[in-house]
């Protein structure tokens, strides 16, 4: 098992910087049935284009690189305890290279470990099997997806479905629900990993092992078959849409499974996982380490398609198209935010300051490193690598923001900020705060790391390391930044009309007949 160590550091490559093939398959699916002309065709293209640069520039796809999670089959008499210590050493090495973001925090103190290990993480799951090879297999999920896993305790009455029975039909409405609450901020379109049964803890075990089902796959239950193509349809005429811009593609992908269960308990759990479906496997000859196969197909052997080139005035009249081009050098006026509207497009030009949970705790009480007045503030927590040069930045996309509603109003206010950039939208303090002081919120595409990173021309400083490279403030010089304006500060806010009109179309599944 020399070769151990090595193997899992190429999957862990492999995996954070190049999706698979039935992943690829279905963006390309998803990209055919969107108008290119419209808000949520604007965030395919881009994501498409990220896909891309990841393959090329072997960077992670997104920047955050989430809880590293192994589920390993072992044949009897494999030296798991040395496996363990391998898996940790790739682990450490990967994150060093700028292939994972440090993302091990101590729950007590909030300390980043800054190697990926600690209590807990990586998390591993041995089993062993009765064939002659080791398969290991490795899912990245990124915690604004992690965070949109829910669970349901049927009998439960749902929001738009009504009550929701110890059967079949309940399962259903429980999904659907589901997908209508992750609205944008799970990084649509997604896939869905659903667990029927079990208790709280393997239901959700469950959920998360059917992501490691091929795409393509057909469930071997006849019920759960009709039940995944059922939601794949009822799932997409939400119309929440890539990003939660609104659309035609909310959904990539639907996999279930069933356990058993307690008399006294019906547990249906639901995994959440984003576009940027990170996950591969490897076959492992036992004596050596070495490789010997992949489990998915391989994404160099699926090229994205290229966009089409579509004008708005092709665009479809019920979708919403993309609004005006707008270029903003920072720092930004109060004259020039109040000219905003939803849906226009901002390019923002010169420095940003990354922020995260960490920082909008602590400006609530301190002063900033920094004059914010007129200033940017990106939810982000970069892949960081530092030289003889200084720091690089390797992956850079946008953080789930609904996190620092708590917080975001009073900062506008207190600091001058002119635009927050995140993903997944806001609330309606941050809402009213952007109406009262002259603001707006852009929404970035999620997961899309590389092709923000290649907007930021330099790094100009960090302030309070000791949060964590995730949970520092980064100063950030960048061209060509683009992202949508969904919160405009005439209070206007694209998040609150699509969870309206997906709500009505989801009371219209109430009803509905599943057969």
């Amino acid at each position: 098992m020399r070769q151990f160590e090595e193997s899992v550091y190429k999957l862990i490559v492999e995996t954070s910087t190049n999706l698979p093939g039935d992943v690829r398959r279905a963006v390309n699916r998803g990209r055919a049935l969107e108008n290119e002309a419209t808000r949520a065709g604007l965030a395919l293209s881009t994501i498409t284009q990220n896909i891309n640069m990841a393959e090329e520039q072997i960077s992670p796809i997104c920047q955050d690189t989430g809880m590293p999670t192994f589920i390993i089959h072992t044949p009897v008499g494999v030296n798991q305890i040395e496996m363990k210590k391998d898996i940790k050493s790739a682990i450490q090495r990967a994150t060093k290279n700028g292939k994972l973001r440090p993302n091990s925090v101590d729950s007590l103190t909030g300390e980043n470990s800054g190697d990926n290990l600690g209590p807990g993480t990586p998390v591993m799951h041995f089993e062993q099997w009765e064939e002659d090879y080791i398969d290991i297999r490795l899912i990245l999920k990124g915690g604004g997806c992690e965070n949109k896993n829910i669970q349901y305790s049927l009998p439960a009455e749902l929001e738009g479905l009504g009550r929701a029975g110890r059967d079949l039909d309940g399962i259903r409405k429980c999904i659907l629900h589901a997908v209508y609450q992750a609205q944008g901020q799970g990084c649509s379109a997604g896939f869905i990993g659903v667990g029927i049964g079990g208790d709280r803890t393997t239901g959700y075990e469950l959920a998360k092992q059917q992501l490691f089902r091929p795409v393509d796959d057909v469930n071997p239950v006849p019920e759960l078959d009709r039940l995944e193509r059922y939601i794949m349809e009822a799932g997409n005429q939400l119309g929440i849409g890539t990003m939660g811009f609104g659309g035609e593609v909310t959904l990539l992908g639907c996999k279930i499974g069933a356990a058993n269960r307690l008399p006294a308990s019906f547990f249906v759990s639901v995994a959440y996982n984003c576009w940027a479906f990170r996950r591969q496997g490897v076959k492992i000859d036992p004596a050596t380490g070495e490789i010997a196969g992949w489990l998915y197909p391989s994404g160099s052997e699926v090229p994205m398609e290229e966009p089409r080139q579509e004008s708005a005035a092709t665009a479809d009249a019920s979708l919403p198209s993309k609004g005006r081009e707008v270029v903003l050098q920072t720092p930004i006026t109060e004259e020039q935010i109040r000219s905003l509207r939803v849906g226009d497009v901002v390019i923002i030009q010169g420095e940003m300051h990354t922020g995260r949970d960490a920082l909008h705790k602590y400006l609530m009480d301190h002063d900033a490193p920094v004059d914010l007045n007129g200033a940017v503030i990106y939810h982000c927590g970069p892949v960081m690598l530092k030289d003889e040069e200084g720091w690089h930045v390797k992956a850079a996309g946008p953080t789930t923001s609904i996190r620092e509603e708590p917080y975001q109003g009073e900062i506008i206010k207190k600091f001058g900020i002119r635009a927050v950039i995140g993903k997944g939208g806001m609330g309606p303090k941050t809402l009213a705060a952007l109406q009262e002081h002259g603001g707006v919120y852009l929404n970035a595409i999620g997961g899309a790391a590389q092709y923000y990173a290649e907007c930021i021309k330099n790094v100009n400083g960090v302030d309070f390391m000791e949060f964590g490279i995730p949970e520092a403030m980064w100063h950030l010089s960048v061209e060509g930044f683009a992202a949508i304006v969904t919160m405009d500060s005439h209070g206007a806010s694209l998040h609150e009309g699509v969870e309206k009109a997906s709500l009505e179309k989801l009371a219209s599944f109430k009803e509905a007949v599943f057969k």
